[in-house]
């Protein structure tokens, strides 16, 4: 169950590196738009919106699936009652999950990490632009030789 939770988070963190990346390619092969990074921005926001969304929901949903796995009990008055089927080899885990579970709320982790994320999407670009003025006038100071 653990190493599920851990593919679908790895797979999303995944996405969110790459699909900056590819956006910038992609735009660039399909498209000669006079204002691409403007219309690179607005897709590469709402993409990675929606998987920072997905990535936050995810990992409070795994927990949630983590906890219930282990035994713990939602819906019980007390933390002796919640902790009952939890067996002593996981009692460590579902703790460190229960803190994780009810602290800041998943729409508030989406939020704040795409504050942090969001300027990743600029520095893509730039570099993609730096490196293709790069290839251009490489390929302007090798002179033809057929």
């Amino acid at each position: 169950m653990e190493t599920l939770v851990s593919t679908i988070s790895i797979i999303l963190l995944i996405g969110l590196i790459l699909v900056p990346i590819l956006l910038f390619l992609g735009l660039k092969k399909l498209y000669k738009l006079k204002f691409d990074l403007v219309i690179y921005l607005i897709l590469g926001c709402f993409i990675t919106v929606s998987i920072m969304w997905t990535f936050a929901w995810w990992s409070d949903y795994s927990n949630q699936l983590l906890m219930s796995h282990y035994g713990y009990d939602f819906h019980a008055m007390n933390d002796t009652e919640r902790f009952l089927n939890v067996q002593s080899e996981n009692l460590e885990n579902v703790k460190r999950l229960e803190i994780g579970y009810f602290g800041v709320g998943w729409p508030l982790k989406a939020i704040m990490s795409y504050v942090f994320y969001s300027p990743y999407l600029l520095i893509v670009y730039l570099i993609g632009q730096l490196i293709r003025r790069i290839k251009r006038k490489n390929n302007e100071h090798i002179p033809n030789t057929v």
